[in-house]
């Protein structure tokens, strides 16, 4: 069971994470929207598994992965410093299809509301 430091810390990398990305220059990243999904700190705290997803789909969330391993080492930095750690974990970024997927899921989802002549939302049964 992680402890309460471990579980904070994982939220804390989350949050910098989302905040450095909006730095990144690489035009890999910049032009995908990537968002940060999901991050999972070991236990150790010396290695982080970054899950990133872009709207743009899986390919272009491929091609963002590529540039933030490029920049790994200054998102390293900037996230230490942020953070103020004796030792930074080593990142490891992962694509991940969350936002696309649910993107999906709403489009479907509002396939099957239709609105009445009053503007009131009545579910297609």
């Amino acid at each position: 069971m992680p402890s309460f430091k471990a579980i904070r810390l994982n939220e804390d990398v989350m949050r910098e994470m989302t905040a450095i990305l909006r730095t990144v220059k690489d035009p890999r990243v910049a032009d995908n929207m990537v968002s940060v999904i999901r991050t999972d700190l070991t236990n150790d705290m010396s290695h982080c598994t970054v899950y990133v997803s872009s709207l743009k789909g899986m390919e272009s969330t491929k091609e963002a992965v590529k540039g933030l391993v490029s920049a790994q080492g200054y998102i390293k930095k900037m996230l230490c410093s942020a953070l103020k750690l004796r030792k930074c974990p080593e990142l490891h970024f992962v694509a991940d299809d969350s936002i696309e997927h649910s993107a999906k899921i709403s489009k479907m989802l509002r396939g099957l509301v239709k609105e009445d002549e009053n503007g009131e939302d009545l579910i297609d049964e």
